[in-house]
């Protein structure tokens, strides 16, 4: 009775041991973002925008890049009362020379980059069947190759400095292979490979990289992702899965969590309950989720179809399905956005 009792306290003292070991750790690397430069790719609407104004709201000068000068407008003037504490600029971040460009722009108006958030990517959803090289080389150059254009230009300065934080929004996809997502999945497993990556080779220079793992977030974004196949049928499932409480979050909730993990210079974050479940499902039955996952492909998701080959926006494959309660949230998330 008395080994036992000795070795129950002897693990709580471990466990006790680790915890305080943990907070002196965040500690040291706590960041106060206030006049900090945070640069957000893709950051013009969705989660994007949300951590804009969440690093805003913390202190920090802000400076955001995305592909539309439309979504830019809209939010400079959201931003106006800031004046020379946010800036945007257009960039596709695919292309290394609009990188290059945008971020001389950047440090020409702020100065050196203290936050590099990995945000921009983009979805495409659909059966294998019906996707083609080009969309695989596409996805991977904005979710894979945008980050590393975007780290790789800032990390020079970060070095020399011995200070910097990189921030990359993978997906809960990036850690579990779910069907009809084939190629943005890939895209994330090899952006989560790049961001641990980075965080053992950069910890010498005293630059922490995090890693997000997120869930599905309620941003309004199902309208504006790419469908190939059945469009009406991809974009039901897809929108109606984004819309229910278990199963998504909300982008602001994600942004808060997203802010503060990079000021604890934490390594890894998942966002979402059932984010972290399916994670831990994942590494203790790969096998069985699999079999699980590919159920589902099989009796719940559309079926490749050869009348329709082409690429369409979520928003043109609008049905009844998609105006009804199911997809209550999104529409909301639309609205706020």
């Amino acid at each position: 009775m008395a080994g036992k009792l000795m070795k129950a306290l002897g693990w709580s003292g471990f466990v006790v041991g680790c915890a305080l070991a943990k907070a002196i750790l965040q500690h040291s690397r706590y960041w106060d973002l206030n006049g900090k430069i945070v640069l957000i790719t893709g950051g013009s609407r969705g989660l994007g925008l949300v951590l804009a104004r969440e690093f805003a709201a913390n202190g920090a000068r802000v400076a955001i890049c995305a592909r539309d000068e439309e979504d830019l407008r809209h939010v400079r003037d959201e931003f106006a009362s800031r004046g020379d504490h946010f800036f945007s600029t257009l960039c596709d971040v695919s292309d290394r020379a609009q990188v290059q460009t945008m971020l001389a722009s950047v440090e020409n108006k702020f100065g050196h980059v203290d936050v590099l958030v990995n945000n921009a990517g983009t979805i495409l959803v659909g059966p294998m069947e019906q996707m083609t090289i080009e969309d695989y080389q596409e996805v991977m150059r904005i979710n894979f190759w945008g980050a590393v254009h975007t780290t790789l230009g800032v990390l020079p300065s970060m070095r020399k400095r011995h200070q910097g934080r990189i921030v990359n929004i993978t997906s809960i996809g990036g850690k579990v292979a779910f069907p009809h997502l084939l190629a943005y999945t890939a895209s994330k497993f090899a952006l989560v490979g790049f961001s641990e990556g980075l965080r053992t080779e950069l910890a010498k220079d005293e630059i922490w990289v995090t890693t997000v793992v997120p869930n599905l977030m309620r941003t309004g974004s199902p309208r504006n992702a790419d469908f190939r196949g059945d469009h009406e049928k991809e974009y039901a499932w897809f929108t109606i899965t984004d819309s229910l409480p278990g199963a998504s979050i909300s982008a602001e909730r994600a942004a808060r969590q997203v802010v503060r993990a990079c000021q604890n210079g934490e390594n890894e974050v998942v966002i979402g309950l059932s984010a972290k479940l399916a994670v831990l499902a994942n590494g203790v039955a790969p096998g069985l989720i699999s079999d699980l996952l590919a159920a589902g492909n099989e009796w719940l998701l559309p079926g490749a179809t050869g009348s329709e080959t082409g690429r369409r926006k979520g928003n043109e494959g609008e049905s009844r399905v998609t105006q009804r309660g199911l997809t209550s949230l999104t529409r909301a998330a639309e609205r706020a956005k």
